[in-house]
């Protein structure tokens, strides 16, 4: 059962959503409402495993909601605008569906939420920190501090906040091992943490460049581009 709670200032569009979620009867509508406030104490309260979150609230953005929050559930963004499609991966972000929202769209987010969930238990999360050593050097560093990974044989380079460490494990340890609703698989050398993406341009051959806060360029595969567009909604 996913306990979720919609937050839309809509209250059609919350009747249209809730409608639409009844042919998934593993989704428990716990509560609705468009007030952000209201909706930050019932988060508090009921810690729901899944948000419906509007961006466009009275008073207070989805945004702005969510950081007031201790611990972020996960969250669907429904919006109309497409242009906070990026910002959103700064949180724990399963999908962001476009209004009108499809069926089919919905249907991909639900089993995205399912797969997220179920994982949850067998990987490492942002609250998470391991311990990394590279010759005479050793850190304690936390999941969230990790912005890009790169394939080096048989080792991985692993960039975080102004270091960068070699490890003996494979790119596909760190792969099978780490959020993917966070980590993103760019091409055969390369994972990137999505939170660090500053920008996406668009490349060569349909591909995609994405340039990092850190000022690195990382070129998306063209079957990686398919992806990241849909997780992006271009």
């Amino acid at each position: 059962m996913i306990r979720s709670i919609i937050i839309e200032d809509s209250r059609l569009v919350r009747k249209e959503l809730i409608e639409m979620l009844k042919i998934f009867p593993q989704v428990h509508i716990i509560s609705e409402t468009g007030n952000p406030e209201d909706a930050i104490k019932i988060i508090q309260k009921e810690k729901p495993d899944l948000l419906f979150l509007d961006i466009h609230l009275p008073g207070k953005n989805g945004f702005e909601l969510l950081e007031e929050l201790d611990a972020v559930p996960a969250v669907i963004f429904t919006t109309a605008f497409d242009q906070y499609a990026i910002r959103s991966f700064e949180f724990n972000t399963i999908d962001y569906l476009l209004k009108p929202i499809s069926n089919d769209r919905l249907s991909l987010a639900i089993e995205r939420v399912e797969a997220r969930l179920q994982s949850t238990k067998n990987i490492f999360t942002e609250i998470n920190q391991v311990f990394i050593k590279d010759g005479d050097h050793c850190w304690f560093v936390k999941i969230k501090d990790i912005f890009l990974l790169e394939s080096k044989g048989n080792y991985t380079q692993v960039y975080f906040e102004n270091n960068k460490s070699l490890v003996l494990k494979s790119l596909n340890h760190f792969e099978s091992v780490l959020d993917n609703a966070v980590f993103f698989r760019t091409n055969r050398q390369q994972i990137v943490n999505l939170k660090y993406i500053e920008n996406v341009i668009s490349w060569f051959n349909g591909k995609l460049k994405l340039k990092l806060k850190s000022g690195i360029e990382i070129e998306v595969s063209r079957r990686q581009t398919d992806k990241i567009k849909e997780m992006f909604s271009f």
